[in-house]
């Protein structure tokens, strides 16, 4: 018992209280003896008072303790014994020595000690050895949050079911926002007559409310070729386990009207309010939409994103319309701004190169001095040749200025124009993104989640051959007071020929339009195949990447580089391509390490096998039938049975679609 209770009335004061009533009984004595007596009296009197009532508290206080302990260990007894949850203590070889009542009783047998625990479930064991304090098992079709007491091999078990049932439900019905869009509708439909154009609305629409009314969604059509739609989480797990083949049917179905629409379908999903539920869907519609329609893209509030679908070529666009609007707002830009800078992306190549001095032109049609960044120790050998003709021409290398330069040079009126990426990452100087507000962005390539942070104007369309297409179309609206030279026209179909392998792959009526304003303005084709022109040594070093090449399943084929050698980019691209020109071969990969030390891999196809959700599974990016990766460390090995794991899964879902 505590010191305080048991002596609390022998304190100094009390001491001292007795003390000086002892001086003042000896003094009043002294005076007079008939007092003295009477006060030794009443003190004697108020002294066993005072002991007498301590020895009763004592005794009250040692009952009352006594009958608390009492009920303690027995509501200790009681919850340890009776309570709903369960408690177990095993040994080292891992089988029960005691258990409370109630563990039985949860775990539907009458004996537990003795038994081993993977008697009671086969999940506790590896759940002990992973060092866990806590953890969910299921053990005969009911959850359970066990506890782990490793120095006393101590177990407690609570059951949850009804818990994570609750949770598992509220999960489901999170509130899921869709927006459709039929890509190419108003294109597909503009020459058709009333009947077939309602016929073909019809047939669209009554695919579309069939599936919503199957899967249990609401639709709504807000216009001619876009739907509203609201979901639950679990509908769209099935949506997915499915890999939505709402995209195949509607194809499908429309391409036997002698026309084929295309669905894009932005989702918006995660713990959100409404609003930011519809902005999600409208920005994963965007992101749908940047990289070629005919897919779905998933945006969590985690910032996270999936795709399904994106399984076809990009269809092109037959109407101009949206270039000439393009090149007014680029030209309304030039004007505002006080210079221009243009910069495409590290180890730039023809196309980059190409529409940079198309750009450079824009600038200058409307009376502003452009520059283009460019440096020189990322010169590659693919546009060697393009750059030593530029150096040639004194005026237009003059434009070409350094990183270092630029940044210096910039001011706050500046406009950025980011040619042939639209990737932060991957621009020839990230700091000029960081430092000026005016970004343009102009990209042939399928969007990706990186993307650069607020542009003031944005033409992506990944239907295009080339950036260099892109960007002579916009150049054709631009004023006419400056004609474009030899070298500048030059470059820019450069650029087409090289993305296009000579116009067999990505090439719409609209590639040859580019060609032919750019062949009418003096671009000179002998002087492209010089650009082209390599030497005899890359051209060994090609066939030998080829030489060790070989098919992995399904057409596919994989060739390494050399483990102790490394390439250049544009070998790595020209030996994909060359890969893919064999008989028997739908898909190439070819995997070397570069320059920089990094492990590239190219990949090509001829369209049966989109490589760009096979190269995105692996950080990269591109098009439906070319695109790359770059891995900053591991060796070639390593690389090839991450490129054959993403392979294999890629190809397992397109089974699972058909």
């Amino acid at each position: 018992m505590p010191k305080f209770l048991t002596k609390r009335w022998h304190g100094y004061h009390v001491v001292a209280l007795f003390v000086i009533s002892i001086l003042f009984i000896g003094i009043i004595t002294y005076y007079n003896w008939i007092l003295g007596i009477g006060s030794v009296i009443v003190m004697t009197l108020l002294v066993y008072t005072a002991i007498r009532a301590e020895s009763l508290f004592q005794a009250a206080l040692r009952d009352y303790v006594s009958t608390l302990s009492h009920r303690v260990k027995k509501v200790g007894d009681e919850a340890l014994m009776e309570m709903p949850f369960g408690i177990l203590l095993y040994d080292e070889e891992y089988h029960i020595e005691w258990t409370n009542p109630y563990l039985p009783i949860m775990m539907e047998k009458e004996q537990l000690i003795g038994l081993s625990l993977n008697d009671i479930s086969e999940q506790i064991i590896p759940f002990l050895k992973s060092e866990a304090n806590e953890e969910i098992l299921t053990i005969h079709d009911r959850k359970y949050k066990t506890y782990f007491k490793q120095e006393e091999r101590l177990l407690y078990f609570f059951d949850v079911s009804e818990k994570v049932e609750i949770q598992r439900l509220y999960n489901e019905e999170k509130t899921v926002v869709g927006i459709i869009y039929l890509d190419n509708y108003e294109e597909v439909t503009q020459g058709l007559g009333d009947q077939v154009r309602s016929n073909l609305n019809s047939s669209v629409t009554s695919i579309l409310n069939n599936w919503a009314d199957e899967q249990g969604i609401f639709l709504k059509r807000s216009s001619s070729e876009k739907f509203f739609a609201v979901l639950n989480q679990k509908i769209l797990q099935d949506l997915e386990k499915n890999k939505f083949s709402i995209l195949d049917e509607v194809r499908e179905a429309t391409s036997k009207e002698n026309v084929s629409i295309t669905l894009s379908i932005g989702v918006g999903s995660g713990h959100s309010t409404l609003t930011e539920l519809g902005q999600l869907a409208q920005s994963s519609l965007d992101l749908a939409l940047g990289r070629g329609g005919d897919q779905v893209a998933i945006k969590q509030t985690t910032g996270k994103v999936k795709f399904y679908g994106g399984k076809t070529n990009p269809i092109e666009k037959r109407t101009r319309v949206r270039a000439r609007v393009i090149s007014h707002a680029l030209r309304e830009l030039v004007l505002d701004s006080d210079q221009v800078i243009i910069m495409g992306h590290k180890n730039p190549d023809m196309d980059s190169i190409g529409a940079s001095i198309g750009i450079l032109k824009v600038a200058q049609a409307n009376g502003k001095e452009g520059s283009i960044v460019f440096d020189q120790n990322q010169r590659t050998s693919g546009v060697s040749r393009l750059i030593e003709e530029i150096e040639g021409n004194e005026q237009l290398w003059a434009r070409f200025i350094d990183p270092e330069d630029a940044l210096e040079n910039c001011t706050p009126n500046t406009l950025l124009v980011v040619v042939d990426t639209h990737k932060p990452s991957l621009v020839m100087e990230e700091r000029l993104l960081q430092k000026l507000d005016h970004v343009v962005v102009i990209d042939h390539h399928r969007r990706g989640e990186e993307f650069i942070e607020d542009p003031v104007l944005v033409y992506m369309e990944p239907y295009a051959s080339s950036t260099a297409e892109l960007v002579t179309e916009l150049f054709e609206y631009q004023p006419k007071r400056l004609k474009m030279d030899i070298m500048e026209a030059t470059a820019l179909l450069a650029g087409i020929i090289v993305d296009t392998k000579s116009f067999t792959l990505r090439t719409g009526s609209r590639t040859f339009d580019a060609a032919s304003y750019l062949r009418a303005h003096g671009a000179d084709t002998v002087l492209v195949q010089e650009f082209l022109r390599e030497d005899i040594a890359q051209y060994i070093r090609r066939a030998k990447i080829i030489e060790k090449s070989h098919i992995y399943r399904s057409g596919i084929a994989i060739a390494l580089g050399e483990k102790d050698q490394t390439y250049d980019q544009v070998l790595i691209a020209q030996a994909a391509d060359t890969l893919l020109s064999m008989s028997g071969v739908i898909a190439s990969f070819v995997i070397s390490k570069r320059n920089d030390g990094k492990i590239s891999i190219s990949a090509r196809s001829l369209g049966e096998v989109n490589v760009q959700i096979i190269m995105e599974g692996l950080n990269g990016g591109g098009h439906l039938t070319n695109a790359a990766t770059q891995i900053d460390s591991g060796s070639i090995e390593e690389a090839e049975e991450m490129l054959k794991e993403t392979i294999d899964n890629y190809l397992e879902g397109s089974e699972d679609e058909s």
